[in-house]
């Protein structure tokens, strides 16, 4: 076409930004969607947009409209329609998008999806991939599918930052639009939620700014997603509580993949801990006569072998051949952190957290907190006496 694209953004978190700004580089970006802005702070606080609406405001040459509405009704269809744009685009956006929205856009709308569709359809693929410990991930960007109209539903998630919360339960064709554009990102074994959302950021704007532009082209080179179809879930706060029984593998995946929502933690003597940091050491076994740390990293580090180091452990009180339960600190290791019982190895944590104090490395931890050998981790706050 000769004229370039006329944009509506519809995006929220951080993870968005890379990608406004590849559709102000490939196109004219006429407005942006985004959520309302949220109170924060016990009194209310300061009302703060969004990222993406913190971003839109920065952006060079005239003002571009904001719209933040609850729900996508008549009024916001009102409002869209007198961008007069030409094709939709979202990333992240948190909000589901129905039949009568869609029939605005004469190019339809475009989705820039964090996951290698079908794999991890849904809101939260990026932690779905790192819980699961998939050996990849990658950025999809998809035609948005015309489902049943859900009446644009509200979520009701949380900012996840990496999250697309554009996505609805199995079965509703959400998510389910054929594939523009992909690529694939290695993963190693020690991604957080934070850092693949950072990779997949810049990733999904490079595709998109491939794919705007074979659109304006007139080229669209879509196919339909191949493969088994597999749909992540929205997460919720207390997702995070560690379950000190499951593999060491499986926790020291869940604290990567909650960083930074909502956060793995568990209960030390009645207080919330938060575990920011730790490493899984599958199949060591207590007492040891040195202390552990990774040996080289392989395709999962956590998981290739463990090899001995000069530092010695300062070791729980334990009686002969008595295995602590999971979740019991033993010791403290120099080089590895404050090492935990686990069900198939030890853990190690290196960065903690108690609630209202500040993040400290394992060193500071223990000089804070008296008497931790010997001392068992709790499924939540202990009684008071």
């Amino acid at each position: 076409m000769a004229q370039p694209l006329r944009v509506l953004f519809a995006g929220s978190p951080d993870i968005a930004v890379p990608a406004l700004k590849a559709v102000v580089a490939a196109a004219q970006l006429v407005g942006v969607l985004t959520n309302p802005e949220s109170q924060k702070g016990r009194g209310g606080g300061d009302a703060t947009g969004t990222p993406v609406a913190r971003a839109t405001a920065l952006l060079p040459g005239p003002a571009v409209p904001v719209l933040a509405f609850e729900h996508l009704g008549p009024q916001s269809r009102e409002a869209v329609l007198a961008l007069a744009p030409d094709l939709l685009v979202s990333f992240a956006y948190g909000r589901i998008f129905g039949p009568k929205f869609l029939a605005l856009f004469p190019y339809g709308g475009l989705n820039v999806h964090p996951s290698l569709l079908p794999r991890w359809r849904g809101p939260t693929p990026i932690p779905a991939a790192i819980l699961h410990r998939d050996a990849e991930s990658g950025v999809s960007v998809q035609r948005i599918a015309v489902a049943a109209d859900l009446g644009a539903a509200d979520l009701g998630a949380a900012d996840l930052g990496a999250a697309d919360l554009g996505a609805a339960p199995p079965g509703s064709g959400i998510d389910s639009g054929d594939i523009l554009a992909f690529e694939r990102i290695p993963l190693g074994g020690r991604e957080t939620c934070a850092s693949l959302s950072e990779t997949a950021s810049e990733v999904g704007a490079r595709l998109l700014a491939k794919v705007l532009a074979d659109l304006a082209a007139g080229r669209e080179l879509a196919r339909p997603q191949e493969g088994e179809v597999t749909s992540s879930r929205l997460l919720h706060k207390d997702d995070g509580l560690i379950d000190w029984s499951a593999g060491v593998l499986d926790i020291d995946a869940m604290v990567r993949a909650y960083d930074p929502w909502p956060g793995a933690f568990t209960w030390l003597r009645g207080q919330r801990l938060a575990i920011l940091e730790a490493l899984a050491m599958p199949g060591a076994t207590w007492p040891v006569a040195a202390g552990l740390e990774p040996a080289a990293a392989g395709p999962e580090p956590a998981a290739a072998g463990l090899k001995p180091v000069a530092a010695g452990l300062k070791p729980a009180a334990a009686g002969p051949g008595l295995q602590p339960r999971p979740g019991t600190i033993l010791g403290l290791d120099k080089s590895c952190g404050l090492v935990v019982q686990g069900t198939d190895g030890l853990m190690a944590l290196r960065r903690l957290q108690l609630q209202q104090r500040k993040a400290l490395a394992w060193k500071e931890f223990a000089n804070g907190v008296r008497d931790l050998p010997g001392t068992a981790f709790s499924p939540g706050p202990e009684p008071r006496a």
